[in-house]
């Protein structure tokens, strides 16, 4: 494991003589960022000895309750892990009033234990580790869509779209609208702007499915390099919009009527040199492409939990909706769950369609590169694509409810083999306790359908 040398920090502390408070973050298994803030006399010793961070850290729930049966409170005393800094994570945050910056740590494979076995950036280095050490160097990217929502709700205490530039409340849909891009020009333009400072490679700006929906995509690289890139420009994002007024949403399914929002993460495989081991003329990819896909399609049902990990997750799968609702693939068809774009041969790589915006991008991809590893190694075939509309071919469906992905992921002996019971036991504790406590709570919902009927 590779941790940033102390040198990085003596330049940039150099380099930023006003940065007085640094945000010391690591990302847990609900993909929320915790952490510390640290006066700038803290950061060396950072990097050289750790931070100590309790075991619990590792444990919590999505809304920062410590999930007792997890093994990492009581049990260990909430022992104290040490976390090191990643390379290249040490930046200024530009959107803060007071000189801030930012700096992401992981747990250390040993110094960070018990807790470092729930550590979802670790799960994705030691899957990519088993890959490379047989040659495959997967490349991947994300496009995250998200709903720029005004920090005030309506008149019924809902959440609403924001507010355009021109002081109208955006109601229609206008996928790909320009118009609609140049209504947030402003935040577009300091979105980019820290972006850039914070060398993430931010790229296409699309208008969505939905009034406030928003897609910008994120270049591919490799596969933990850029699964770093997603959560810190989800922060960004984030950081951004309430420095706008605005409430960035990366919920899968904000709204009833209108889309969700999804995560398309895009992964190829190359060798050491860096060719594209997918690339072929022929659309359908190469053999090793289809192994990929076979795999991912055998690992689909029992990963839910790690693509729509919220019981919100389950509502943005609707037929015709461009969410899949199927275990299927095809060649440039967005209708399945599995797409491989058009496009010049070098270029070639599969979608993977399934993930909510919500998801944790290093379990997400985690899960896609243990399952493409599995096809590769027992040369798994995918089947026919599928041409046409997907949806009115389906024979099988994905779990669209919360507790069946809880079930399929406890049951799984594949994803006990591949992702490691320690690491299980606590993320089916922390999701297993989050389902309890939302089907323990009692709402609109329930007094509307049920208060003078039941």
């Amino acid at each position: 494991m590779r941790f940033a040398h102390e040198q990085e920090a003596l330049s940039f502390l150099e380099q930023n003589p006003d940065i007085d408070l640094i945000e010391l973050f690591i990302v847990d298994a609900a993909g929320v960022p915790r952490g510390k803030l640290l006066h700038r006399e803290e950061l060396l010793a950072v990097y050289r000895s750790g931070r100590p961070l309790p075991s619990a850290i590792m444990n919590l729930t999505i809304n920062g309750d410590d999930t007792e049966d997890s093994g990492l409170v009581w049990d260990v005393g909430d022992i104290d892990c040490r976390a090191y800094p990643l390379p290249g994570s040490l930046v200024r945050l530009p959107w803060r009033k007071m000189p801030t910056a930012a700096v992401q740590v992981q747990m250390h494979p040993e110094e960070g234990l018990p807790a470092g076995v729930a550590d979802p950036r670790q799960l994705l280095a030691r899957i990519v580790d088993g890959l490379q050490a047989e040659g495959f160097f997967p490349v991947m990217a994300c496009e995250l869509e998200f709903y720029l929502l005004d920090a005030k709700l309506d008149a019924q205490g809902r959440p609403q779209p924001a507010l355009d530039t021109d002081g109208r409340r955006p109601r229609t849909t206008q996928v790909y609208g320009l118009r609609e891009l140049e209504q947030i020009e402003p935040f577009l333009k300091d979105l980019y702007d820290a972006c850039r400072e914070q060398n993430i490679p931010v790229r296409t700006a699309i208008s969505e499915y939905a009034p406030g929906q928003v897609e910008i995509t994120l270049e591919h690289g490799p596969a933990l390099e850029a699964m770093d890139h997603a959560v810190r420009y989800k922060r960004i994002v984030k950081g951004v919009a309430n420095a706008h007024g605005m409430s960035a949403c990366f919920m899968a399914k904000p709204f009833a009527d209108v889309a969700g929002s999804g995560m398309h993460m895009h992964v190829s495989l190359a060798n050491e040199a860096g060719d594209n081991l997918f690339a072929a003329e022929d659309k359908a990819g190469t053999p090793l492409l289809r192994q990929a896909v076979g795999g991912m399609l055998h690992g689909l049902l029992d990963s839910m939990l790690m693509f729509c990990p919220n019981a919100n997750s389950y509502r943005r799968f609707q037929a015709n909706s461009y969410a899949p609702c199927t275990p299927t693939w095809g060649v440039d068809n967005r209708t399945v769950s599995l797409r491989v774009p058009g496009g010049p041969a070098p270029s070639r790589h599969v979608e993977h369609r399934v993930c909510g915006a919500d998801a944790n991008p290093y379990l997400a991809a985690a899960a896609i590169l243990a399952a493409s590893h599995h096809g590769i190694r027992e040369r798994l075939d995918p089947g026919a694509p599928i041409e046409g509309n997907g949806y009115a071919q389906a024979t099988t469906l994905l779990p669209t409810d919360w507790l069946s992905a809880l079930n399929a992921l406890e049951q799984s002996d594949w994803a006990k083999d591949v992702f490691g019971a320690k690491f299980l036991k606590v993320f089916l504790a922390i999701k297993r306790a989050e389902y309890r406590q939302f089907m323990g709570e009692v709402g609109e919902q329930d007094w509307r359908w049920y208060l003078n009927q039941a």
